[in-house]
């Protein structure tokens, strides 16, 4: 009997086979994915808003859950880059504490989205919309990294897209041009560590290099202008102690909004990052798992003052290309997480704000996926709408704003498509079976006057529902009998069975017999269902065009007597 919870860990499955030479691999994989996350946890959890202890934080119990419980065997968990506006700006209009309702809000849909099965349906979100919304989202990030890359002197950063911009030019005079040098230095170190050894992160390599390089500048030549993590932060190396959450109706109501964001964005980039892992790889990810698992990491971290948790595709690579094949690895990435924060945050304090602005650039130039858009932009114009629109909306507003017009957009242009792809052909007089079919052989038959066949093709939902009342009632000739062929109808709605229904009503009060031909098992049971067939009459309901024109032939053979 098949489990009505969809909820297999890869992890419990991993240990079946599990031997000391898998362990090897993975154990060296989480070593290196754990010195990859160090940078990026710290760089995020700052643009976010929060302090970078909160950012390894994130990484390590996120981490460890995700691979614990998730339904991909290399998944690597924690905070990322498409996360960093939707974070900042709950903060900015709810403080930290409506962040951690918000994130945990988010785990328990997340956890309901699995526990209902709509890891499946969550990958056919359209592609445009999430290019739209990722490349916004990397020009956001990299708004807001100018601040620091220039060392600009400004009390505060304004939240929106624009504002930030006319804020910069107008402290462009306070640019600190040794941060700006660390800044640049920082990029074009990330640029070429790849073409020296791939084995070694960019960001770690500038991260090393800029942080002495300012220690010495600091130490020796006096320069003092160059801003570190630890002139802005007080960070501490302690364990943080779990929190209460002050949740109330009206908490929910206010961050209800912004917890769908992160629970969507959240499904969305994980189960990405999860299809691309299952391409290399060859495994094949329990996408409602993943959910779950997903949502039990943002329901956990926020009690520990973290920020929301995903599936990071970088990390995850990073994973699959230094052996890592089990869950194993992303718990080793966590726990080497845990040792750097218990032992070395005090170093972390000398890393300079312009170098973790150059990193951010660099994510936010990655995440940009300028080609991709390009390459969108020769697609169909609805396509193209969508993608310009959520990327516009993304940018001037914020996500949760671009995703939910984003997808409502969507949805009324594929309603449109299937509006214009679905038919309705009217006959009379004969009727060619093999019409519309690949088929050589045409069998003509001919139908009496006073009888007209109507044929739908395609699913018959509301909005043809309507376009077919409307070419009924534009009919200029009663007729005698109507047959409608629903040989290639998939599917009826709602919307669909009402209008038949008063379609059947109204032409039996007429003297119309009204036939239904072709009708397929699945649609014959949604009639059923709605008692069509006790309105209509069994005998009128045909599996065949032929059945049902010879019916509706002796019907007006019967009327014309």
């Amino acid at each position: 009997m098949k489990s009505r919870l969809d909820f297999h860990p890869k992890f419990v499955a991993s240990l079946a086979s599990y031997s000391k030479e898998r362990f090897l691999k993975d154990l060296m994989a989480g070593i290196i994915v754990g010195i990859v996350a160090l940078p990026l946890a710290i760089a995020f959890g700052i643009a976010s808003g929060v302090s970078p202890e909160k950012g390894l934080i994130t990484a390590i119990i996120g981490g460890f859950i995700v691979s614990f419980l998730g339904g991909n065997s290399v998944q690597i968990g924690g905070p990322t880059g498409a996360f960093i506006v939707i974070v900042y700006g709950i903060i900015q209009a709810y403080g930290l504490e409506g962040l951690a309702i918000a994130t945990f809000m988010a785990g328990l849909i997340l956890v309901l989205m699995g526990c209902f099965r709509l890891g499946t349906i969550i990958k056919f979100i359209p592609y445009p919309i999430v290019v739209g919304f990722t490349s916004g989202i990397a020009l956001t990030i990299f708004a807001t990294q100018i601040k620091d890359l220039l060392g600009l002197t400004m009390e505060s950063v304004p939240a929106d897209f624009i504002s930030k911009w006319i804020a910069y030019f107008q402290h462009i005079e306070t640019t600190n041009f040794w941060s700006l040098g660390i800044g640049v230095l920082s990029i074009l170190i990330i640029a070429y560590t790849p073409r020296i050894s791939n084995k070694i992160p960019g960001s770690l390599m500038a991260i090393i290099f800029m942080t002495v390089l300012v220690y010495f500048l600091r130490r020796f030549w006096g320069i003092e202008g160059i801003e570190t993590i630890g002139d802005r932060f007080n960070i501490s190396s302690e364990v943080p102690q779990p929190q209460s959450l002050n949740i109330n109706m009206d908490t929910i109501n206010q961050l209800l909004s912004p917890a769908f964001t992160i629970a969507v964005l959240g499904a969305i980039e994980s189960l990405l990052s999860a299809t691309v892992a299952d391409g290399v790889t060859g495994d094949k990810t329990n996408s409602n798992t993943e959910l779950i698992a997903q949502g039990a990491a943002n329901i956990v971290v926020p009690f520990f003052g973290g920020i929301p948790v995903t599936g990071a595709i970088a990390r995850t690579m990073t994973n699959i290309n230094n052996g890592g094949r089990t869950p194993v690895a992303g718990m080793i990435h966590a726990v080497v997480l845990l040792l750097i924060f218990l032992f070395l945050m005090p170093l972390i304090r000398l890393v300079p704000m312009s170098c973790l602005a150059g990193v951010l650039i660099v994510v936010s130039y990655n995440m940009s996926g300028w080609r991709t858009v390009r390459s969108l932009l020769k697609n169909p114009k609805s396509d193209v709408s969508v993608l310009i629109i959520t990327f516009l909306l993304t940018v001037v507003f914020n996500l949760t704003i671009a995703i939910e017009i984003g997808l409502l957009l969507a949805v009324v242009l594929f309603l449109r498509r299937m509006t214009e792809t679905t038919k309705i052909s009217v006959f009379h007089d004969e009727l060619d079976i093999a019409h519309g079919t690949e088929s050589n052989q045409h069998e003509v038959l001919k139908v009496a006057k006073g009888v007209e066949v109507y044929e739908i093709e395609g699913p018959f939902f509301f909005g043809i529902a309507t376009k077919f009342d409307e070419l009924m009632r534009s009919m200029a000739d009663r007729p005698l009998v109507r047959i409608i062929r629903m040989r290639r109808v998939p599917f009826i709605d709602s919307t669909a069975l009402h209008n038949l229904e008063i379609l059947i009503t109204s032409s039996q009060k007429e003297k119309i017999h009204v036939i239904l031909s072709g009708v397929n098992p699945h649609v014959h049971e949604t009639l059923k269902k709605a008692n069509i067939d006790r309105l209509i009459g069994d005998d009128h309901i045909c599996d065949h065009i032929t059945k049902a024109v010879a019916k509706a032939n002796e019907f007006v053979a019967e009327m014309q007597k």
